[in-house]
């Protein structure tokens, strides 16, 4: 009897050791680097400023040497992406005077620290204040909005919806909705549903597109597949994307 309760003491340790493992490798994130995975081919990174900041929290902050940024766009990453996968938005919108800031989540998680901007909002304060993000990234910046409405001008949705219990549609914000036609975990379908709790939403569809070409971070598990290259829905991101600031302006 008490070598079968050892045996399975053992096997209990065993099993603990092995759970702590795999616990400690899924909340374990890769380094915060910069400037590896973000070069735009028509934007010229003399002109760029993109550094690594620690003063609010960790976030990446870019935006021209050269042009005065009027607009400022916080965007919340995805869950369990790294922030530096959406470095390159900021460095395509830098020339068109936009400061995108984007910070580092505990666990690499928005839904932990949903009211990150507050900070990044008081130390860069703008006329025009964009929040948006990416999947869970969105789906907190929106909830973000919905409770500071009144600092924000816009927000960007990109392969995200606002959470069912989370209406916004009340609130004067330009809101812009990006969907990958081929995306597998925020469908067209769960996109369009999601309009209705949005405020005056215009809804862009990116052809041929999957969840994972909104970030550079490589496949994802249970997306879609692409019929178009990356760089052929990074460039209607791009276009999307540089004409919603344009707009903000007149």
């Amino acid at each position: 009897m008490k070598r079968f309760l050892s045996f399975f003491g053992i096997l209990a340790l065993i099993l603990l050791g092995v759970g702590i493992g795999v616990l400690y490798m899924a909340l374990k994130t890769k380094p915060l680097i910069i400037g590896q995975d973000a070069a735009v081919s028509y934007v010229s990174a003399d002109e760029l400023s993109s550094s690594l900041k620690t003063d609010a929290g960790n976030y990446i902050d870019i935006h021209s040497t050269s042009e005065n940024a009027d607009i400022l766009f916080i965007f919340y990453p995805g869950g369990l992406v790294r922030p530096q996968a959406y470095e390159w938005l900021g460095v395509l919108l830098a020339p068109i005077g936009v400061r995108t800031l984007i910070p580092e989540m505990p666990f690499d998680l928005a839904v932990t620290a949903i009211n990150r901007a507050d900070k990044l909002i008081e130390k860069y304060p703008a006329k025009t204040v964009i929040i948006g993000g990416h999947s869970l990234g969105g789906a907190m910046a929106a909830r973000y909005a919905l409770k500071h409405a009144e600092k924000l001008k816009g927000l960007v949705l990109m392969g995200a919806f606002s959470a069912k219990t989370d209406d916004l549609s009340k609130f004067d914000l330009a809101t812009l909705v990006l969907a990958a036609q081929n995306d597998g975990l925020a469908t067209l379908a769960e996109v369009r549903d999601g309009l209705k709790r949005l405020p005056k939403p215009q809804l862009v569809e990116i052809p041929g597109s999957v969840h994972a070409f909104f970030g550079r971070y490589g496949p994802q598990q249970g997306d879609g597949i692409p019929t178009v290259s990356r760089d052929q829905a990074e460039d209607d991101i791009a276009t999307i994307l540089r004409a919603y600031f344009e707009d903000l302006r007149n």
